[in-house]
């Protein structure tokens, strides 16, 4: 005795459709780890940009994919991946298919003194936030810094300061914004930069890192900061594997 035997009649999942577009598929996976400009995915991709326009569109229409404008030119947009919004679709993609494919449970633990850097132009809110959350998530089993190259004097923002304090239990009181000259010659697994005018006159390090860029406005009162914070904070999660993976 079979089964079903009944072929379902239904479309396949509206992400499946998006995604199984070869030069989509291409577009989503240069988004996975960093935000780009239209620009930058016509160098990644080769095609003509009327073109990648085009599938972005898709991309955004289907709510794979977000947009914010860029603080360094204000003519540029930067495009991002709503990780957890596809995470969501694969489930439901899976699910619609056969009940069992559901997501394995992923345990922690395999990171191992990877060094990120992460900069901003200020290192008082953005950078010095994610380097706080990536070091609390990992247990500090990841050699983590950040810096900037307009450090703000005073120490660190204030909001900055309480929203980690008072959000997700890390005191960060004694911390001093640092230059990113002070690091000149270190070695970085990972440069990930929070800021559109950061991306720009970031320095390059040796050992030939890997760059990525998460496109964060600078956060004005203390509710800004706390969304920037919830933000970084899913990103540190979505960065955590790709840490994990680098390791030999």
């Amino acid at each position: 005795m079979y089964f079903g035997g009944v072929a379902s009649h239904s479309p396949p999942p509206a992400f499946l459709r998006l995604a199984a577009h070869p030069l989509r598929w291409r577009l989503l996976t240069a988004l996975a780890t960093s935000d780009h400009r239209v620009r930058d995915l016509v160098t990644l991709t080769g095609e003509p940009q009327n073109l990648v326009s085009y599938h972005l569109r898709l991309l955004r229409q289907g709510g794979l994919a977000t947009t914010t404008r860029s603080t360094f030119d204000g003519r540029d947009t930067y495009y991002h991946l709503d990780l957890d919004r596809c995470a969501d679709a694969l489930t439901s993609a899976g699910a619609a298919l056969h009940p069992a494919l559901r997501p394995a449970v992923v345990t922690g633990g395999g990171i191992t003194r990877a060094r990120v850097l992460f900069v901003c132009t200020g290192n008082s809110a953005r950078s010095p936030i994610a380097e706080a959350l990536l070091r609390h998530r990992t247990g500090h089993r990841v050699e983590v810094t950040s810096a900037g190259n307009r450090p703000r004097t005073g120490g660190l923002h204030p909001h900055t300061v309480r929203v980690l304090r008072d959000e997700y239990g890390i005191d960060v009181s004694g911390r001093q914004p640092r230059h990113w000259d002070t690091l000149t010659g270190r070695r970085f697994d990972y440069v990930i930069s929070l800021c559109d005018r950061a991306r720009e006159a970031c320095p390059d390090f040796p050992g030939d890192p890997r760059r990525a860029h998460w496109s964060l406005p600078a956060p004005g009162d203390y509710a800004d900061h706390v969304r920037i914070a919830a933000d970084i904070d899913t990103r540190i999660r979505h960065l955590r594997p790709l840490l994990e993976e680098a390791q030999p």
